[in-house]
């Protein structure tokens, strides 16, 4: 019976330390994205997280609207990490208007020309760990 109630337990505590990893993650992009909420930006509650290892890449998606004026911020809570990130639109064309990084957080922004989707490019370049936990929020005015 001890074995069983194991069996449960183990994927359980993975899942934990999983989520806490990118809960973790997403303050560090919160954290990033300070700045910009002093100068008026709003915060969606949207977010997305994960982890890569170094080189990976992972794409995200947003709607974005003509006109409105974004920052997608990303964090990690790896310390000694490098990651980025770039916007491009929908025929995979960069279209940020300005990035940044800086170790564990780094920014990009844009004012779509047009209504559409967009990808958000995630990169871990360097990180002391094999998988490194990442989490991105946007912010728009």
């Amino acid at each position: 019976m001890a074995k069983k109630a194991l069996y449960f337990l183990v994927p359980a505590l993975g899942l934990a330390t999983a989520l806490a990893y990118v809960n973790d993650a997403l303050s560090f992009a919160h954290e990033a994205a300070a700045p910009y909420i002093k100068r008026g930006f709003n915060v969606r509650e949207d977010a997305w997280g994960g982890d890569l290892g170094v080189k990976d890449q992972q794409a995200v998606t947003a709607q974005l609207f003509k006109g409105n004026d974004y920052w997608f911020c990303l964090g990690t809570e790896v310390k000694g990490a490098v990651v980025t990130i770039h916007l491009y639109d929908s025929q995979g064309k960069l279209a940020e208007a300005e990035s940044w990084r800086k170790d564990r957080f780094a920014g990009a922004h844009i004012v779509p020309a047009k209504t559409g989707t967009y990808y958000a490019i995630i990169t871990v370049d360097k990180s002391p760990q094999e998988r490194t936990g990442w989490a991105v929020v946007y912010a728009y005015k």
